[in-house]
């Protein structure tokens, strides 16, 4: 009986392993981790630290614009960190924003809170507000670059799975963990170790394949920033890709504003009821944004994103409202509705994966509109919730479900390209501009095009 030959060298040495399998590339494995560790210590303050300040003397007003002034330099880092990954490399961008976080919050920490001077704190806190964004969305524009084509679904499923879990679960718990035991202001100086760490990971485990050059002058770099922006022109299912970014975590921002007090003051739940509600919620999240990658693979993202995300969040938004209002503080029947929400918001992952192919000579460039849309997202969230007051919160809660919908209609316009939609014959002549390193790992090979080096720093 005739046997198959047992697999060559090569065969064995190119089959992919299993964290190629899930779109993790193997000399960008530590970033990962990387982005989880920075991300907790980003966000051990969310919790507390609009409480601990007040304590301090800060009115309620002076916190809203420390926070203001933060969101909006965030907003513009997003960004940033897509442009001037493109003009500089990502490992560039990243270290950069290692920097900056781990600097303006040392000053934050003393001559503005220990010093008790708000000017200085609105300075620093601010300026730190550029520092997450070059770091974290810095990785994601690497992740772009560097993975396969048709993995890519999976590997910033797995990107946001570990931003979520260092931003919105590992963080919380933590904060609540060491506060009791060595008090607030310790427990901010602690970011710093997971910051460095992070950090750390990144200057000495995560390499890149691609081969890398010197930084850009002052003036390429200006021009890839504002290339950024007009990629919109030239590519306008890009921008429309941001609009649909921006849609996503509005409700999520608007419901920050207003929900909390919503369903304690109005629904009768306790705030520990509430807070372990939405706390579910924010693991269901976590849960979907590794998951909807793998959902992607089986139905297509544009699927996954239009029909589990957009019309998930408009059905289960409005629950979030109707629900309650019906059963009262019945906590498991709204701890489930509040479950579903958070996996139909974490069904807007692969739009991630969507973007660079809608623009694959401009990955970055994409990569910063989705980043845009991303922070831009908090404060229209914030400014809808001001709708609260003149209509009430039923009709903001349908302002903000029928923004779902124009989402979901939006989403179709994002057809996902096949590899073939943008082939480049070996002969045909290069631009510099246009090289393959701008085009998304695996794309070449697939439309018959050796991608001889890809830049990424």
């Amino acid at each position: 009986m005739p046997t198959s030959p047992p697999p060559t060298a090569d065969a064995v040495a190119t089959r992919p392993g299993f964290l190629e399998r899930q779109g993790i590339v193997r000399p960008l494995a530590f970033g990962f981790l990387a982005v989880m560790l920075f991300m907790v210590g980003d966000g051990i303050e969310v919790g507390f630290l609009s409480p601990y300040l007040e304590s301090r003397g800060l009115s309620g007003s002076e916190v809203a614009l420390l926070w203001t002034v933060y969101g909006f330099v965030v907003a513009v880092a997003a960004w940033l960190s897509g442009a001037l990954a493109e003009a500089w490399g990502p490992r560039r961008v990243m270290l950069l924003g290692l920097g900056i976080w781990a600097v303006f919050e040392v000053l934050f920490l003393t001559v503005g809170v220990a010093a008790g001077n708000y000017p200085l704190m609105l300075l620093t806190f601010g300026i730190r507000g550029l520092g997450y964004p070059f770091f974290a969305y810095g990785f994601l524009v690497w992740i772009a670059m560097e993975t396969p084509g048709d993995k890519l679904n999976r590997a910033v499923s797995w990107y946001w799975f570990a931003s979520t879990m260092g931003l919105g679960v590992i963080s919380s718990y933590f904060a609540g963990a060491v506060i009791p035991v060595i008090g607030e202001m310790a427990t901010l100086w602690l970011s710093l170790a997971f910051v460095g760490a992070g950090g750390l990971l990144v200057v000495f485990l995560v390499r890149a394949r691609v081969v890398t050059k010197p930084p850009e002058s002052t003036k390429e770099s200006v021009a890839k920033m504002f290339g950024a922006l007009t990629i919109v022109k030239t590519h306008p299912r890009v921008g429309v890709g941001g609009v649909v970014r921006l849609i996503n975590t509005l409700s999520f921002y608007a419901f920050v504003v207003f929900l909390t007090s919503h369903m304690v003051n109005d629904v009768g739940f306790s705030t520990a009821q509430w807070q372990t509600i939405w706390g579910t919620m924010l693991l269901a999240n976590v849960a979907a944004n590794l998951l909807s990658g793998y959902v992607a693979g089986w139905i297509g993202s544009v699927n996954t994103v239009a029909w589990a995300g957009g019309l998930g969040c408009f059905v289960t938004v409005l629950a979030l409202y109707y629900v309650p209002e019906a059963v009262g503080p019945n906590f498991g029947v709204t701890l489930a509705v509040a479950i579903v929400y958070g996996l139909a918001l974490g069904a807007f992952v692969p739009l991630s994966a969507i973007m660079p192919l809608l623009a694959p000579r401009h990955i970055a460039g994409a990569v910063a509109i989705l980043n845009l849309g991303a922070g831009v997202s908090q404060f229209a969230g914030s400014a809808i919730a001001g709708l609260v007051g003149p209509i009430g919160i039923e009709g903001t809660v349908w302002v903000i479900a029928s923004v779902y919908l124009v989402g979901l209609v939006l989403t179709f316009y994002l057809k996902e390209p096949a590899p073939t939609d943008d082939p480049r014959p070996e002969s045909a002549p290069m631009h510099p501009s246009e090289s393959d390193a701008s085009l998304p790992p695996g794309a070449g090979e697939t439309a018959g095009v050796p991608v001889a080096a890809r830049r990424a720093d």
